[in-house]
């Protein structure tokens, strides 16, 4: 009974309604510097001490880097067994460890800070059919300890504990009008909300599976990522924020003050400097007054 009273609380407290503006928010950046250079980078993600993941899918490497684009550690390499990649697509960090969806090898592999490899994630040959999942492409790990792996095989996300045990999967073909058809990316606030970007629609679920909201956006969404309840949406040509405590979800387009066209990859907010990932750097920018 409680469970069910917590759920429909959490649906009304999240019933988020997406509204796009471009008003009562400092929305205009400049450019600022350019660091390190990649191959065909895929993702990155910062931690509050300031380390930088970046996977590379074009050299299958996960490179450290710190705020000033100096390499700390670069691991990696075309391969299967620990600490090698076929097409690293996404990662995610905390203080304490780096989460790695390793595409073809159809696993989530985890390291230390330091990327030193700690364990591996690999279900596709479980005998229970709702743990596998293959073809990962987005991986998240909630502030419960919990690990969500976006599963492309089977169009669903799969929920695993701290210590790799099977918990539950959701957005495959029984949810309804919650399931996934074609999803790309997933993120995950610190209250515990999951946002996939499913083509142009934004889809929410609570930490039980249930669907919360499914929301058009207008655009095809290449990538979504959240630190510190800062959400910023990336398309082909445009750079959207939002803030997730807030019970509407309101998106501010951001304008760049660009020195070139950008093929941007993913962008996040951190310590209120946007950062942009294209294929070959990281673009930093600052607030502008213009």
């Amino acid at each position: 009974m409680f469970i069910k009273n917590f759920e429909k609380l959490m649906k009304k407290m999240f019933c988020y309604i997406l509204f796009v503006t471009s008003i009562s928010f400092p929305q205009k950046f400049h450019y600022h510097k350019s660091i390190a250079g990649f191959n065909d980078a895929s993702a990155f993600y910062f931690v509050p001490n300031g380390f930088i993941y970046v996977t590379d899918k074009g050299n299958d490497e996960v490179i450290q880097l710190d705020t000033s684009g100096n390499v700390i550690k670069n691991i990696g390499g075309f391969g299967w067994n620990q600490s090698q990649f076929d097409e690293p697509v996404d990662v995610f960090a905390d203080p304490l460890s780096v989460y790695v969806a390793d595409k073809n090898n159809h696993r989530i592999q985890r390291f230390d800070r330091n990327l030193n490899f700690i364990s591996q994630l690999y279900t596709r040959e479980n005998d229970n059919p709702d743990e596998r999942f293959g073809y990962p492409l987005s991986c998240a790990v909630s502030n419960q300890g919990d690990l969500y792996v976006l599963d492309s095989e089977n169009k669903r996300i799969l929920k695993f504990d701290l210590f790799g045990n099977f918990k539950l999967q959701f957005g495959g073909i029984d949810a309804g009008n919650f399931a996934l058809n074609n999803p790309i990316s997933m993120s995950i606030s610190s209250n515990g909300i999951i946002f996939v970007s499913d083509q142009n629609s934004i889809i929410t679920f609570d930490q039980f599976g249930n669907g919360i909201s499914k929301s058009e956006f207008g655009e095809k969404i290449n990538s979504i990522e959240i630190i510190f309840d800062r959400m910023i949406i990336t398309t082909r040509n445009n750079i959207y924020y939002s803030n997730t405590t807030e019970g509407k979800l309101e998106f501010y387009k951001l304008t760049l003050i660009v020195p070139a066209e950008i093929n941007i990859v993913n962008a996040l907010l951190f310590n209120n400097k946007l950062y942009i990932l294209s294929p070959t750097e990281i673009l930093i920018y600052l607030p502008s007054s213009e």
